[in-house]
């Protein structure tokens, strides 16, 4: 049986004062005791999040803050992304050892350092820093593929219209990702519906999505891509209806994927799969129409290396439209990044 993993739906909250800061800490509280984390786990990531939040405010001069819960298997944890467009750090290499030529946000790296574990940083002086954080609750099995994701619900909504899966097989793995018409619990109901008929699934990712079609009728319908990544044939396996988009990016491509006009649960649709190569190392991202379709990962320069949930912060951060529930997965295919 595959074994399934995913990311829960993401809070994210605008950091600009210290009171924010406080606001941040009790939501990553009410995260941890969902999530069944214990007080020195929160307490861990406590110190992760009062220092990544009060670094937006000090030094990015405002900013976001991200929380996801996390399971992989048995194991639970928390992703914290700070995220700001403020000067930047001049020499971030410097914070590994607890200084800077800003100090104060050299030491406040060095706590949250030693609290993660999982970190990374991506920075370009003038344009804002990204900082990812991952505390875990026991190790968290490795899976074939290096995959992160951020799933929020439009603003002002309570619930996310989005939702996305990670099944873990043999040489690979299923991705799934449902973008319900509309916002809110209705939205949910009808994603929730396409995915969770792509679960457990036989190979085959048009088989897959023509479960989700089905299993999507008498709600509102929803866009829904299924991924499926063989390592040891380098191949994708595409098929989606609507606007979800799946994107390879490599050091001298970019590839987008096609998928077809509908809506899952709506009309009578055949689904078509696709079929792409890949070269091991090469960034595949997945994403709802939540963000922006101009979206380009060349202005950035490095980030394509580093840890794939600083790829969805940093789309986010840049191109989320804000009136929309938005989801971005990103998978390194057959390689492991370059964080710590």
């Amino acid at each position: 049986m595959p074994s399934r993993n995913g990311v829960g739906p993401s809070v994210a909250m605008a950091v600009a004062d210290p009171g924010d800061v406080a606001e941040v800490r009790r939501a990553v509280a009410a995260m941890c005791r969902a999530a069944g984390l214990d007080k020195t786990e929160e307490g861990r990531i406590s110190i992760v999040v009062t220092e990544a939040a009060t670094n937006v405010v000090k030094h990015g001069r405002g900013g976001e803050v991200v929380l996801s819960p996390l399971q992989r298997g048995e194991a639970v944890g928390i992703e914290v992304l700070a995220l700001d467009r403020g000067p930047g750090i001049p020499d971030p290499a410097a914070l590994g050892g607890g200084h800077s030529t800003v100090s104060a946000r050299g030491t406040g790296f060095d706590a949250i350092r030693r609290q993660s574990t999982e970190l990374d940083l991506y920075t370009i002086p003038g344009q804002g820093t990204a900082l990812l954080s991952r505390v875990w609750r026991g190790a968290p099995p490795t899976t074939p593929l290096d995959l992160a994701a951020l799933c929020v619900a439009q603003p002002g909504e309570s619930e996310c219209g989005d939702l996305w899966s990670f099944e873990a097989r043999p040489g690979g793995g299923r991705i799934v990702v449902a973008d319900g018409v509309g916002h809110g619990p209705l939205a949910r109901e009808a994603a929730s519906a396409a995915l969770q008929a792509t679960w457990e699934r036989p190979p085959g990712a048009a088989r897959a999505l023509e479960e989700a079609h089905r299993a999507a009728r008498g709600t509102r319908g929803a866009a829904v891509a299924v991924v499926e990544v063989d390592l040891a044939t380098q191949e994708i396996r595409f098929a989606a209806f609507g606007n979800v988009a799946g994107v390879l990016v490599g050091p001298e491509r970019v590839q987008s994927m096609v998928s077809m006009s509908g809506t899952a649960g709506q009309g009578k649709l055949k689904p078509r799969e696709f079929t792409y190569r890949f070269v091991r190392g090469e960034l595949l991202v997945i994403a709802s129409d939540g963000l922006t379709s101009e979206w380009s990962l060349e202005p950035y320069v490095g980030l394509a290396l580093r840890h794939p949930g600083l790829v969805a912060g940093v789309l986010y951060r840049d191109h989320s439209r804000r009136r929309d529930d938005v989801t971005v997965v990103a998978a390194r295919l057959g390689a492991r990044s370059l964080s710590t």
